[in-house]
């Protein structure tokens, strides 16, 4: 716990010396003002625990995890817009508190700036990193185009259902362990392995996010709880929610769905106790746990001691009772 806790610190105190830029202050601003909400720093925690199951000089990669943080928040400034979120992490949006306009170009310069902070990388390892973040940041795109095209889309499969999500938010945290992997020279294998672990606990994690959209308290969620229902988004509790109803559950679902106008908490209150009537929940539950135990088998096969990977599981573990 105490060498989490140094990581964190670790990490902060590389934000917090951040710039990015000065001038103009407005295209800058929403850059620090994104990064200075904090949240679970989950991506570059996993690239220094990745690290460290190799080398105890942590602090020297430090910069190149916060570019990964860096790319994360780049993401969520742009997907708030398409999303029209209005909070993010309890605080206004980027697009919110600016405009669109300024928050699309702070998202632009800010994706520039995650190279910038890779360039320190030793040369004969920057290729390969830029190759492996290439490769994740076109995928995480394909993602998010999968996942607007889906609200268009009448019937969405399970499987195609988690192979977006698997590009939009899960190979990021494959790459983010496949980067600590790297900058501590691990075999091949092991940086595969490291990378499906990643993917696997990624899919998990955002099963779990579609739970807490639904179930969190709202008070610790930090964003609008319901937001997916009531934007009738395709996650995983819907697909089974359609797969699983009939008759009258089925049409009054159908209703929910098609209707145009409605308040928003009656609307929440009604989907979620269809839900509990098909035991959805419990299906998504048991879909998080299954993704994570794929992920703890990656896991094993890494060429070092068990002891060494106990923390980096323990972290992982943690991911599915949170509660935020």
């Amino acid at each position: 716990m105490q060498q989490l806790k140094s990581y964190q610190s670790l990490l902060e105190k590389e934000f917090s010396k951040q710039k990015y830029g000065k001038q103009p202050v407005s295209l800058y601003e929403p850059i620090r003002y994104l990064m200075s909400l904090g949240g679970k720093r989950l991506r570059p925690m996993l690239t220094l625990l990745s690290y460290s199951l190799y080398k105890s000089d942590v602090k020297s990669v430090v910069p190149f995890a916060a570019a990964v943080e860096a790319f994360h928040n780049f993401t969520l400034m742009h997907d708030d817009i398409m999303d029209k979120a209005p909070l993010r992490r309890g605080k206004q949006t980027v697009h919110e508190k600016w405009n669109v306009n300024t928050a699309i170009l702070s998202g632009d310069v800010m994706l520039v700036k995650v190279y910038d902070m890779f360039l320190n990388i030793e040369p004969a390892k920057l290729k390969l990193v830029l190759k492996a973040f290439n490769q994740c940041a076109a995928e995480v795109c394909e993602g998010q185009q999968w996942d607007m095209e889906f609200e268009t889309t009448d019937v969405v499969s399970e499987a195609q259902y988690i192979n977006m999500i698997r590009l939009k938010t899960a190979v990021l945290l494959g790459f983010s362990l496949e980067l600590g992997a790297i900058l501590a020279d691990a075999s091949e294998d092991d940086r595969k392995a490291l990378r499906e672990f990643g993917t696997n606990i990624g899919i998990g994690f955002q099963l779990k996010d579609d739970l807490l959209d639904a179930y969190a308290d709202p008070e610790k969620f930090g964003k609008q709880v319901g937001g997916d229902i009531i934007a009738n988004k395709k996650t995983f509790l819907l697909i089974k929610a359609r797969e699983k109803a009939q008759g009258k559950i089925k049409r009054e679902l159908a209703e929910w769905l098609a209707v145009k106008k409605f308040n928003k908490k009656q609307k929440v209150d009604a989907v979620k106790s269809i839900y509990n009537t098909l035991g959805v929940q419990t299906l998504a539950e048991k879909k998080v746990d299954q993704f994570f135990r794929k992920g703890f088998d990656n896991l094993e096969r890494l060429s070092i001691h068990a002891d060494a990977r106990a923390l980096l599981k323990n972290y992982a573990e943690a991911l599915i009772g949170r509660q935020s």
